[in-house]
């Protein structure tokens, strides 16, 4: 018979399962390991050698399994899956898919284990970056480096002067220098933690319970109380912490430091009175010599009393 002759014409009367369990047992193979090469369960290849093709999920998986079953085989996939259709049009009906046990038409298209792995790889780096993400955008605080070369020590609170008027008006800082970092806070929490671009101003809520700055930049804050500017809280770079920044508190810190220079400025003046009352002359007098002050310094001779009596009389 010529070799162009089909498996149809060669055995009329078989089956696809039929061919395909004879062409097994004749390469000496086991359903296990065509389970194991094809990656198809062991009871979906048994099925089809049984041509119990309604046991299989659906029409595209008993078309799809054979010819991977045939493939592995080395037979002729396309009169496999002919023999195939032909017995499912007329014989078997079409069941309905079962989402619950879904398996793939071609186990070929099954993902390797490595791609596996190197998809959870991928997905355990996505999750550590936008950890570390979350972490530096809503806690920058915690990653800061030491701002100052030496031990930041907080600023000396300045008790309320008693001569300060209390007030509730509205306290705003301006940044002055692009990048500054600060924190304000109160008895409930955090108000606002961030870096103030240059000319940006952070309007301190009138409903804040005690607020405070915690700020490394103290001279690059203006500071205005209902829009009229108050001294900064420094002159000059250092890390400033639990300051209050409630109006009054900020007045208060305003007439303590006016106050300083004012007493300063009180001996030198005090001094230039006394000086002005002592000496009268405008040129320095000089000092006299010992010899020549000793008798302008001695009592008259009593003799002068009796001889002024005597020329009234």
């Amino acid at each position: 018979m010529a070799e162009s002759h089909s498996l149809d014409s060669e055995l009329p009367l078989e089956t696809a399962g039929k061919v395909l369990c004879r062409a097994r047992e004749a390469a000496g193979l086991s359903l296990a390991q065509i389970a194991e090469q094809t990656k198809i369960p062991e009871r979906h290849l048994l099925a089809i050698e049984q041509d119990n093709f309604g046991a299989l999920p659906a029409r595209t998986y008993a078309v799809g399994f054979s010819r991977s079953y045939a493939r592995a085989l080395g037979l002729d996939e396309a009169e496999i899956v002919r023999l195939v259709r032909t017995e499912l049009d007329g014989s078997v009906p079409e069941p309905t898919p079962r989402a619950a046990t879904f398996e793939p038409g071609d186990p070929a298209r099954i993902p390797s284990s490595a791609f596996a792995w190197l998809a959870g790889i991928l997905a355990v780096g996505v999750i550590v970056a936008g950890f570390f993400f979350w972490r530096s955008y809503y806690a920058p605080a915690a990653e800061l480096p030491p701002i100052a070369a030496e031990t930041p020590t907080p600023a000396p609170v300045a008790a309320p002067a008693a001569s300060a008027p209390a007030s509730t008006g509205q306290v705003v800082f301006t940044a002055l220098e692009p990048g500054v970092w600060v924190k304000f806070y109160d008895a409930t929490g955090q108000l606002l933690q961030k870096e103030l671009a240059q000319g940006e101003s952070y309007a301190v809520p009138a409903t804040a319970s005690g607020p405070m700055i915690w700020t490394a930049r103290p001279q690059a804050l203006a500071i205005t109380i209902d829009g009229k500017p108050v001294p900064k809280l420094a002159e000059k770079q250092t890390t400033l912490k639990d300051v209050p920044v409630t109006a009054a508190a900020l007045l208060a810190r305003s007439a303590a430091g006016a106050a300083a220079p004012a007493s300063a400025g009180a001996t030198p003046a005090l001094a230039a009175a006394l000086q002005t009352h002592r000496i009268p002359h405008a040129a320095p007098v000089p000092a006299p010599s010992p010899a020549a002050s000793a008798p302008a310094a001695a009592p008259p001779p009593p003799a002068s009393a009796p001889e002024a009596s005597t020329v009234s009389q």
